[in-house]
Parts: structure tokens; C-alpha cells; sequence
């Protein structure tokens, strides 16, 4: 059985009476009188203790309610502008590095760099297409003048275009940055071609040469003139009379920019080139010069020029006058563009009659080409001291070694002209 619940108490008050809060060590204990004086003692000591607790709080509460704040604020500003040196360096110190290195780079991760341009280009820039110039030789010339980007992209292009482009040579007007593709058509377009291109013949007089170079560079004679007053500037002896001889003759493409004085440096250069490949010993060039030069005048097959040129070196070796016509006629503003020699031009007084002096003329009379230099350094075997064309038509020419034989060729010739009056006669 239960016990019976004290008298004068509420049963309930047992069961729903609110519990004492449990003491926490911050909180003092409840104010119940010791029972002893330890129990005592323990009671101060714990509120002693309390009290210390919430001092510290106080001040540590106090301490960082404005002052802590400041402080992050600063660390945090300092934090971001250290993140932002170490970010600015490591930019820095990749652009130098990809600056430095960027085909390793490329080549480890397997990027392939950009070897073409795009697009039509800009401004301009003249590029220049010699004789004989390969695909290759072009590409380069395009890479070096800043047309294309890599000799590759033009040359690539190039081996697929079926059937295989025919490139002409002259100076083109292209355009700086251009896609290889571009570059490609612009050659191949004709309105692209600085014509600039002058054919210099054999046989041509210098004041001939000055007028073909003048009509197709568009230089004044005068210049061309003026240029030729020193030949020594250009490397010739100080012996040679005039520029006669030294104008070699070729087919030259000129860049648009060159002067007379230049485009005449380029004529004399391969003058020197040609006498150089025959072995003409700079001593002697401007006696071969002449002689090869008369040759080229007088002679009309490839055969007879050695053969000219031994009646040449014959007639010197006897003391006998050369008297070519072609020497009377140099110079001689009578020359009526005849095969025959007016009395006027073999009777001039000038250094290259032969006809009036002896030996050879002063100088060159025209410009001889490689066959004429050729022939004069190495002349047929022969003892010819007459020859004369009789067929102006064919070239056929008869050399002689007496009067006799010579005048019945020239009665040979006569003969033919009056047959033909108006073929050179």
C-alpha cells in the first residue's frame, strides 16, 4: 500500500511542483545556509570564482566591439592587394614566358601556330620575279617582303592548284599581310605587273639603249645622259672613251624605285659578268670589248662571227687598215640604214673610222653580246683578210684573201640588191 501523503499538502504539489534549475558555474549557488563552516568556505570560494568569470567576460566583450572590427578590415585590405601583386606576377611571368618560349609551348601541348594570314592585306609593296624562279624562290621572296607570313603557307597552296600556275617575270604590285591565297591570285592578275621590262639588242648603240631604257622606265634620256658622263663610277678604266660597249644586251625587269644611274650599274655588271665567264682578262677589256663589238656589227650567223673575228686580228697582224663600214657609219649622222657605206661617213674624221686610221677604233661601237665576246677571244682558224655578205636574207657571207676574190663577192652583192632593193640594200 502507498504511503499516505503528508497532512496540509496539496497531493499535486509533490508531482508538478517546477524543479530548481540545475547550478551552472557561471551561476551562484542558491543562498541555503551552510551547515558547517566547510560548507562554508566552499560557498565563498565558488562565488569568488564567479565573479572573476564575469569580469573577464566584460572586458573581453568591451575590448572587441569596435577595435577587432578595425583590425580585419585592414588585414583583409592587405590580404587582397598581396593576392593582387601575386596574380599581377604570375601574369607578367607567363606573358614572358609565352613570349619566350611559345613554340616549345605550342609544340608540348600540340597547339599549331597560325602559319597563314587572312584576308586581302594592306598598303602596298612591290615584289620582283626573275627568270627562272621556282615556286620556292617565290614563296621566300613573298615571306621576306612581308606579303605572306610563312614560306610555307604560299608554297602549300601552290602543290595543290592543278595545273601548276605559270608565274611571268616582272615587278607585281601586291599588299602587305595578304592570305596566301590572295598572294597567289595577285601574281597571277596581269593588272598587277609594274611593266618596267626593257629588251636591250645586240648590236645597239648607247644612245639607242638610252631611249629603249627611258620608254619603258619612263626616266628622261637626259638622265640616262647625265649618268653615263663618268664611266669610271661604274667601274670601267679611265682609258674607255664613253659608256659605249658597256651595256650589255638582255632583257632586264627594273624595280620601279631605281635611278638611271642605277638601272646603267646593272647593264655594266653584266657586262663584266659575261667578260668574266669568257675569261677576258680585266686588262684587256676594252680591246675585246671593241673587237667584239665590230664583230656583232658586221657578222650575221653565229659561224661567221669567229670568222670576222679572225679577218679582224689577220688585217691587224698585217698592218693593213680594217676599214668595216660598220666603224665608218658610228657616229655618222648621214647613214641612210644601207648596207653601203656613203662617201661621207668613210671619209669622216673620227677615232673609229677605220677606213681613215689604223688599227682599231678608239673604242666600242656598239653593244656585243656573249657569242660576239666569245668570238673575239677565240677567232676561227683561217687566213681571211676580205669578207662580204651577199644575201641579206640568209647571211650568207664569203670570205676571200685577195682583192680579186673579194670584189667579185661584192659584185655578188650588187648583184643580189639590185634584185632586191628593198631589203637593206
Amino acid at each position: 500500500m502507498t504511503p499516505e501523503p503528508p497532512q496540509g499538502d496539496d497531493p499535486f504539489d509533490a508531482i508538478f511542483a517546477p524543479k530548481e534549475p540545475e547550478p551552472t558555474e557561471d551561476a551562484p549557488t542558491r543562498d541555503v545556509p551552510p551547515t558547517s563552516r566547510r560548507e562554508a568556505r566552499e560557498q565563498a570560494e565558488r562565488a569568488a570564482a564567479a565573479s572573476t568569470r564575469s569580469q573577464r567576460r566584460a572586458a573581453s566583450a568591451t575590448e572587441s566591439t569596435y577595435p577587432r572590427r578595425e583590425k580585419g578590415r585592414h588585414r583583409g585590405l592587405i590580404a587582397s592587394i598581396v593576392t593582387l601583386v601575386v596574380l599581377a606576377g604570375i601574369a607578367g611571368g607567363g606573358l614572358y614566358v609565352w613570349n619566350t618560349f611559345e613554340p616549345q609551348i605550342r609544340n608540348v601541348m600540340g597547339w599549331k601556330e597560325p602559319i597563314d594570314y587572312e584576308g586581302s592585306g594592306s598598303g602596298e609593296v612591290l615584289v620582283s620575279i626573275a627568270s627562272g624562279d621556282t615556286g620556292q624562290d617565290i614563296a621566300r621572296t613573298l615571306k621576306t617582303r612581308g606579303v605572306t607570313k610563312t614560306v610555307d603557307a604560299f608554297y602549300e597552296i601552290l602543290l595543290t592548284r592543278k595545273p601548276e600556275p605559270v608565274f611571268h617575270p616582272g615587278v607585281y604590285a601586291l599588299k602587305k599581310e595578304m592570305s596566301a591565297k590572295s598572294a597567289l591570285n595577285a601574281l597571277l592578275d596581269p593588272a598587277n605587273k609594274v611593266e618596267r621590262t626593257v629588251l636591250v639588242r645586240e648590236g645597239m648603240k648607247g644612245a639607242d639603249i638610252f631611249a629603249e631604257l627611258s620608254a619603258s622606265t619612263e626616266i628622261p634620256v637626259a638622265d640616262f645622259e647625265a649618268a653615263v658622263a663618268d664611266p669610271t663610277i661604274y667601274g670601267i678604266a679611265p682609258t674607255a672613251p664613253s659608256i659605249e660597249g658597256w651595256l650589255f644586251p638582255a632583257l632586264y625587269t627594273f624595280d620601279p624605285d631605281l635611278s638611271a644611274q642605277q638601272i646603267i650599274q646593272v647593264l655594266v655588271d653584266r657586262t663584266i659578268k659575261a667578260l668574266d665567264a669568257a675569261a677576258v682578262p680585266v686588262e684587256d677589256r676594252e680591246r675585246i670589248l671593241t673587237i667584239a663589238s665590230i664583230v656583232e656589227r658586221e657578222a650575221r650567223v653565229e659561224e661567221d662571227f669567229y670568222k670576222v673575228s679572225r679577218v679582224i686580228q689577220n688585217r691587224l697582224a698585217a698592218d693593213m687598215k680594217l676599214e668595216m663600214d660598220s666603224t665608218a657609219q658610228y657616229g655618222n649622222t648621214t647613214e641612210a640604214g644601207s648596207v653601203w657605206s656613203t662617201q661621207q661617213a668613210l671619209e669622216s674624221d673620227t677615232p673609229w673610222n677605220t677606213y681613215q686610221r689604223a688599227g682599231l677604233p678608239i673604242g666600242p661601237i656598239a653593244s656585243p653580246g656573249d657569242t660576239a665576246i666569245a668570238a673575239a677571244m677565240a677567232p676561227a682558224q683561217g687566213s681571211w683578210l676580205f669578207f662580204v655578205t651577199v644575201n641579206l636574207d640568209t647571211g650568207e657571207t664569203v670570205f676571200t684573201n685577195t682583192v680579186e676574190e673579194h670584189q667579185a663577192a661584192v659584185t655578188q652583192l650588187k648583184t643580189w640588191c639590185s634584185e632586191n632593193p628593198d631589203k637593206g640594200c
